[in-house]
């Protein structure tokens, strides 16, 4: 619970007594984007000192209070400052995992190449004491050990597939989190923003999200009549369906199928989706090869060999080879 000064500022958090609380402590592995880390640093430094005092509970028995019981294990292998961290992020003054950029230019062969790059890029400690530390083994140990994954989302303006940087970094940490465990772990969204607040599975809400929205013949509708701004927003749609497939594995064959309907061989679509930016058409058709490339969608032959037609006179037209547009969208 919060301490407060005289000011109002809070001061420090106390612990809840146990026999208060009813329930063990549980222990928190906390991964910070580096806006957050630099904004909120003072935020980050009570969290920082909250965890700590968990950790050197001393008089609570171990099976009540996870948070010593790992920081005891931890301190096998680490000093107490490593074996007390529990608040990542990049390293001071850097942003971002990079995933995205790996998954936009397709520079990327293993699943698992993803998750090593987000924890290559977010295996710094922050808190009180520390301001970037690299403790990449207690990074890895506290990934290996954690049971599930949590991600708030606290806006109505956008969600997990109209942003890069959560599949980047959700969807990242939780393929880590899988390949260090030897499991799918589990992973769950928070929406602050609804009625009712509570934990939904992430492969769930993806599905709400892809069907309200890049599914969705109206959202679809309303984003081409922008032209080639909203063009530019399907295909951004189109590489973040790519992302998911690749960190989080979620791989739903309905989710291409009506995508390729509505927007490559849907012909007016497709013509109005290249005449407006080609560039990013091109992007919307690429992504669905991607895909059936890298096992996440089973395309048919037929469809298979009418995107890559569709692929190549798009190819041609922005080299500056001519390609009837008749046959953009139409074979």
């Amino acid at each position: 619970r919060p301490l407060f000064e005289a000011t109002g500022r809070v001061a420090r958090y106390e612990l809840v007594p146990l026999e208060e609380l009813g329930r063990p402590r549980v222990d928190a592995l906390c991964s910070l984007s580096g806006i957050f880390r630099d904004t909120f640093s003072n935020v980050v430094d009570l969290l920082d000192d909250a965890l700590r005092r968990a950790a050197k509970a001393e008089d609570e028995p171990l099976e009540q209070n996870f948070v010593r019981k790992h920081f005891l294990e931890l301190c096998e292998s680490e000093d107490e400052e490593g074996a007390a961290t529990r608040i990542f992020s990049n390293a001071a003054g850097e942003f971002g995992s990079l995933v995205n950029e790996r998954v936009s230019g397709g520079s990327w062969d293993q699943s698992e190449d993803l998750g090593e790059t987000w924890a290559q890029r977010n295996a710094f400690a922050f808190g009180r004491g520390q301001r970037g530390t690299e403790r990449r083994g207690v990074l890895d140990a506290l990934l290996a050990s954690t049971g599930s994954m949590v991600q708030l989302l606290d806006s109505v303006e956008y969600g997990l597939t109209d942003i890069q940087e959560y599949y980047a970094n959700t969807g990242a940490m939780v393929r880590k989190m899988s390949d260090l465990q030897g499991r799918k772990v589990d992973a769950l969204v928070v929406e602050t923003t609804q009625k009712e607040i509570r934990p939904r599975k992430l492969d769930s809400v993806l599905r709400r999200e892809y069907r309200t929205k890049l599914l969705n013949p109206k959202w679809a509708e309303a984003m081409v009549s922008e032209g080639s701004g909203g063009a530019f927003e399907v295909s951004q749609r189109m590489t973040a369906l790519v992302g998911w497939g690749a960190t989080s594995e979620f791989r739903e064959s309905w989710v291409y199928d009506q995508g390729v309907q509505q927007y490559v061989l849907d012909e007016d679509m497709a013509k109005r989706l290249k005449d407006s930016n080609p560039e990013a058409f091109r992007n919307i058709v690429g992504r669905f090869l991607e895909a059936n490339s890298r096992g996440m969608w089973d395309a048919d032959s037929s469809t298979l060999e009418k995107l890559q037609d569709v692929y190549s006179a798009v190819e041609d037209e922005l080299e500056g080879i001519f390609t009837p547009a008749s046959q953009v969208g139409m074979l």
